[in-house]
């Protein structure tokens, strides 16, 4: 009988992680609406140029000097800027979850049938303005780590999170949404700052989710964003 379940619980464990992995190929349809108030539906996914899934995968042509060798199409690159920022750790929080960009497709996906589910830009909007994961909301960090200054912000923002502010002006946590934030990279500590000030005014630890990698990661990747 344990072997029975151990043998159910690999299949299951089989299932999903193919589930996951299915999404960056075939993508996931996200509804938004574009700077001129319009509706659009885009499909988050990776998108590899057809040439590039020629590029044989060796240590010849992924590593050689900056990355790439010569024979590399140009559109097959990646540059980033790398030397801003400090590296952060794995885990911020005993109950908060560390996305990876399979994650982060698995939540866009359940995010659009079920409005308690919000991703989370939390860079400033000038960042998100330029380019950003699809679906995503602007929430900027600041509006949270310096919200004696952004009163107005803080209380929007909250209750677009679902918090309750009460007539004595305590927060009621029971309804919130469940949140994945984002910001630059794994480098950037616009996001874990806004976790942060969560945590202080006590959004329940569980109900977040973060996403490390950031943008950098996302394109790195070959995410579908907000701008070509």
């Amino acid at each position: 009988m344990f072997h029975r379940t151990i043998v159910i619980l690999s299949l299951l464990s089989s299932l999903l992680f193919a589930e996951k992995t299915s999404f960056q190929h075939e993508g996931v349809s996200v509804q938004m609406v574009d700077a001129g108030g319009h509706i659009k539906h885009i499909i988050v996914k990776r998108d590899i140029p057809d040439e590039c899934k020629k590029v044989p995968i060796n240590n010849t042509m992924v590593w050689t000097g900056n990355y790439a060798n010569a024979k590399v199409p140009e559109v097959c690159k990646s540059t980033y800027v790398h030397t801003t920022g400090s590296l952060l750790p794995m885990h911020l929080h005993e109950d908060i979850h560390t996305y990876g960009e399979l994650e982060v497709l698995a939540f866009i996906k359940h995010m659009q049938k079920d409005d308690s589910m919000l991703l989370i830009d939390g860079r400033k909007q000038e960042w998100y303005d330029y380019r950003t994961i699809p679906g995503a909301i602007n929430l900027p960090f600041h509006h949270f780590k310096e919200r004696k200054s952004f009163e107005f912000e803080f209380e929007h923002a909250l209750r677009i999170l679902g918090v309750k502010i009460n007539e004595n002006d305590t927060l009621d946590f029971s309804k919130v949404k469940t949140i994945a934030i984002f910001c630059n990279g794994p480098w950037c500590s616009q996001s874990v700052a806004m976790i942060k000030a969560l945590l202080d005014i006590g959004y329940p630890a569980e109900k977040m989710n973060w996403y490390r990698g950031g943008m950098q990661t996302w394109l790195a990747a070959g995410m579908t964003t907000t701008r070509k």
